[in-house]
């Protein structure tokens, strides 16, 4: 469900930036992704050490709230700049998913020699859920505007982080919060 929800995004938002600017967006997406790479190396790190103090489902919470808010906020402005500062939820977003999501499988395959298998099918996952974001989300805007399409996006994300809040248990247990938060 993450890429469900993220993979559409940044492509219509170039899409939408040009549309509306009447522009080659080149420099815009550029931009935008650099800014995201940027994110995600920078926080990749700060989500491992994290992940094992906190837990990974606080972690993957905020990744999830992340793309909710980043659905959110695109249909708030159209400036290139706020646009690209937006993309700093994105770079989050996908750093700690990254991250956290492997230390899941890790978990819940810990011992059973199934680690390999259960990434590879969390993979094919992850391909069929960009696969339908850029289908379906792509028909959204097609039929009823951009603004729908982050709209739709957004509650894509704000579903996942139902589920995720109230079906999926901590695979791994946080430290004390002493430890996570000293005084």
């Amino acid at each position: 469900m993450f890429q469900f929800a993220n993979a559409a995004m940044l492509p219509l938002l170039g899409e939408l930036f040009a549309k509306d600017n009447g522009h080659n967006p080149m420099m815009f997406m550029s931009a935008c992704v650099v800014t995201t790479q940027l994110v995600i190396a920078l926080l990749a790190s700060w989500a491992g050490r994290k992940a094992g103090l906190w837990g990974r489902k606080p972690l993957l919470l905020m990744a999830f709230g992340a793309l909710l808010i980043r659905g959110i906020l695109y249909t708030l402005t159209s400036n290139m700049n706020a646009l690209i500062v937006i993309q700093i939820l994105d770079g989050a977003a996908s750093g700690i998913f990254g991250v956290v999501s492997v230390l899941v499988i890790a978990d819940l395959t810990e011992g059973s020699g199934r680690f390999n298998l259960t990434l590879g099918a969390f993979s094919a996952a992850v391909g069929i859920g960009t696969s339908l974001s850029q289908f379906i989300a792509g028909s959204i805007v097609h039929d009823f505007g951009f603004n729908a399409g982050f709209i739709f996006l957004a509650l894509v994300a704000s579903a996942a982080f139902g589920i995720l809040f109230f079906f999926l248990p901590e695979t791994r247990e946080s430290k004390s919060w002493r430890t996570a938060f000293p005084q």
